[in-house]
């Protein structure tokens, strides 16, 4: 094994060689306007009761709606989401001009068709961490799509699942 001393690029180097799995982070900012982004940071807190986390960068366009936010949606991608996390990653004045969203019932949070599944959230806490900041999310409802293969980010890119090995 290649030993790395320098702290940044040891993060960096590791985390290229795990895959994680891309999400989209939507709100609406104080004014109503829908507010999202790409993430790969999502994870499940816990069942019970039903918590998740991500995190984001404090300099981020939707930094601002974000720690203002009651509610959030994620929602998890799929093979036939690639475009859709690429234009989530990208100029944040375009994220929401297509007509491939709507906005869901309860929170009139902004939804994209193409996902394999959405977790509705009230936010319970974030703290500030560096430049960065994680959120701590209680889980409201779902909903569910049809299932694909998903997506992940794995070496600087978007690849799918091949399938289970166990």
């Amino acid at each position: 094994m290649q030993e790395i001393q320098d702290q940044t690029e040891a993060l960096k180097q590791a985390f290229r060689r795990h895959a994680s799995g891309v999400c989209l982070i939507t709100l609406n900012d104080g004014d109503g306007g829908p507010v999202g982004f790409t993430a790969t940071s999502v994870t499940s807190l816990g069942s019970t009761p039903a918590l998740a986390t991500f995190n984001v960068a404090r300099g981020a366009s939707s930094w601002t709606a974000l720690k203002n936010a009651k509610y959030v949606a994620i929602s998890m991608l799929h093979e036939k989401s690639v475009e859709l996390a690429k234009k989530m990653a990208g100029d944040h004045t375009k994220r929401f001009l297509d007509n491939d969203w709507f906005r869901e019932t309860n929170h009139q949070l902004p939804i994209f068709n193409l996902v394999n599944a959405v977790l509705i959230c009230r936010v319970r806490e974030y703290h500030e961490v560096e430049m960065n900041a994680v959120f701590v999310v209680d889980i409201e409802s779902g909903l569910l799509a049809e299932e694909f293969p998903s997506l992940l980010y794995h070496q600087r890119g978007y690849v799918v699942t091949g399938g289970r090995i166990d």
